[in-house]
């Protein structure tokens, strides 16, 4: 019988279906192809900025837990970066204009479920987030820099900006190897891998209803 594949080969292959899904889906299409203005951009990252309050509210408990505490770097902290692009893109009262849509409160809520009561389900979440910043989200800065006219790497966009990364391809190679050493059975590993589907498309569903909000101009 041949061995298993690493675990962090097995959850980007498990999906690989699912990503692809969401970073074709037509908002995502639409706004990075220049269809869709500003707002859809400001739109999107309101969204996110609740996904990521949900991701890092409980990162001081999960911090202690044997299964997800490595993962918890400090360095990966988006929030904050979040509510400065949202201050430059709406203004100082942006908490007033913001309003999660019913797919982003579903996907928030199951991000915290798991953050409470499943720490190993939480790291399919984690890692369906920030693996994707810091290697696909660096084209959706440099589009939303240029469609847009918004500061390099500055506010506006400092949420796809790892400062605190120095070499993002170490980062990756390091958060790789955590993945593969998770202490889980396969049954865990399995749900887990369930639960990395899951986040995409609870991903593609935010997406789904923001293009509705936004529809392109035909």
């Amino acid at each position: 019988m041949s061995e298993a594949a690493p675990f962090s080969k097995q959850i980007r292959s498990a999906t690989e279906e699912q990503h692809n899904d969401a970073r074709s889906s037509r908002f995502i299409t639409d706004m990075l192809g220049g269809a869709l203005g500003i707002d859809s951009y400001q739109r999107y990252t309101g969204q996110l900025w609740f996904v990521y309050r949900a991701l890092e509210a409980r990162w001081d408990s999960l911090a202690a837990d044997p299964v997800a505490g490595p993962f918890i770097r400090t360095e990966l902290a988006r929030t904050a970066e979040l509510e400065r692009d949202l201050a430059h893109l709406i203004g100082p009262h942006w908490r007033d204009e913001l309003a999660p849509l019913p797919a982003t409160v579903a996907y928030t809520d199951r991000i915290d479920e798991c953050a409470r009561d499943w720490p190993a389900g939480y790291i399919a979440h984690h890692y369906t987030r920030y693996m994707g910043d810091l290697s696909g989200g660096q084209i959706v800065r440099d589009t939303a820099e240029r469609l847009w006219n918004l500061p390099h790497r500055g506010d506006g966009v400092r949420f796809y900006v790892f400062d605190a990364v120095a070499n993002p391809a170490a980062f990756k190679r390091e958060y790789r190897a955590l993945l593969d050493r998770l202490p889980l059975d396969d049954l865990e590993r399995r749900r887990v891998l369930d639960e990395g589907q899951r986040a995409y498309s609870m991903n593609t569903a935010v997406f789904m209803e923001l293009a509705q909000e936004f529809p392109a101009a035909q």
